[in-house]
């Protein structure tokens, strides 16, 4: 009896495993089944999604060169040849886009149509059609193309950037080197990158960094995620020893800007004229330590003014050089990029308040800011 209530036992204890084994099996067969389809896995999914929107763009610009460098010609040699002339010559360039909407509206990097004469858009079946660029904005480095054709089925899903989380795939299109269709995978690597921290002080921009490969002419095609949605359009690329760096611009971003240059023709930035460094108790330390230091500066987190544009509004404001902003709209500043934030959502010619540390005391400043110039 003992021995048959002890099998009885093993049996139920069997039963238990056996079952746990099918759910588990189950779930793993939904999450292939999920996976993949018909022997293709998500990624292929995801660029058949948007592959038929993403395009070619070549460019072409006229430029005056000189024949020969003069410094380079021997004096007797520059005798015989007389006065050199100034040539006329075709540049020709090339990067990526993306169709974003039933319009032939392309989404693309200021940098691929800037200052061009010529644009030419090839789509993905091959038709090549005369592009128009509707306008640049050279700080977020973002450009608008219209193709001259009447409309579109092929365009592109927008995502939401904002949902983005590091970690998730990241999936880059493009035709690099002119290599149409090129299609590399990655994941987000990190969000919410300064432009400023890579080098380029006069861009305002958060970038998305991914480690799928983006090459020269990936410039302006798009970053998907796994559901075949552009979270971002390809910008650059930093390379380093065995690894690369890809960079996106927020598809976020990217919306608004393209709706002000299809409205406008361009974007409008507000600025104050002020050049900022970081400042904080560690560095306030080792300043205030040096005997020859003329000033003593706070021991506390801020953007400090280290320079005064001439005929800025920061300067009709009075602002000085050696002011530390802590403050901007009652939003507490901890950092530079915190100000360049708060200063990007103020409006033009609007009231802007600053709180600022002088002398070891707080004073409010109101500053207007203007439009950033030398832009349009």
């Amino acid at each position: 009896m003992k021995f048959l209530k002890i099998k009885f036992t093993n049996l139920i204890q069997i039963f238990i495993i056996a079952c746990i084994c099918l759910v588990n099996f189950s779930q793993k067969t939904q999450v292939l089944a999920l996976t993949f389809s018909e022997g293709h896995n998500f990624v292929s999914s995801a660029v058949k999604n948007v592959g038929p929107a993403v395009v070619k763009i070549d460019t072409e610009r006229m430029i005056e060169r000189q024949q020969f460098d003069p410094t380079l010609l021997d004096p007797l040699l520059r005798d015989l040849l007389g006065e050199q002339g100034i040539t006329p010559e075709r540049e020709r360039g090339q990067g990526s886009g993306v169709i974003i909407n039933q319009n032939g509206l392309v989404l693309t990097n200021a940098h691929v149509v800037e200052r061009v004469d010529d644009v030419s858009v090839t789509l993905a079946d091959g038709t090549i059609c005369d592009g128009q660029v509707l306008g640049t904005d050279s700080v977020t480095d973002l450009a608008l193309v219209k193709i001259e054709e009447s409309s579109y089925s092929s365009f592109a899903p927008l995502g939401n950037s904002e949902e983005l989380e590091v970690g998730d795939w990241a999936i880059a299109l493009g035709t690099p080197y002119g290599l149409e269709k090129t299609v590399t995978l990655g994941i987000v690597s990190s969000l919410h990158r300064d432009i400023n921290s890579l080098g380029f002080s006069d861009k305002r921009l958060d970038l998305i960094q991914t480690d799928a490969a983006i090459n020269p002419g990936n410039s302006g095609g798009p970053l998907i995620n796994s559901n075949g949605e552009v979270i971002g359009i390809n910008t650059l690329v930093r390379s380093g020893p065995g690894a690369g760096l890809g960079f996106a611009i927020p598809i976020n971003l990217a919306k608004s800007v393209s709706d002000q240059l299809l409205k406008n023709g361009e974007v409008i930035h507000p600025y104050l004229g002020v050049q900022l460094i970081s400042l904080n108790p560690r560095i306030a330390k080792e300043h205030n330590k040096d005997p020859n230091s003329l000033v003593q500066l706070p021991e506390r987190n801020g953007a400090l003014i280290q320079s005064v544009i001439p005929n800025s509004p920061a300067e009709k404001a009075g602002l000085r050089r050696g002011d530390l902003v802590i403050a901007a709209e009652n939003i507490s500043i901890e950092e530079p990029k915190a100000l360049l934030d708060e200063v990007e959502k103020a409006q033009i010619g609007k009231v802007f308040l600053l709180n600022v540390l002088r002398d070891n005391k707080e004073i409010k400043i109101n500053i207007k800011p203007e439009p950033l110039p030398g832009l349009t």
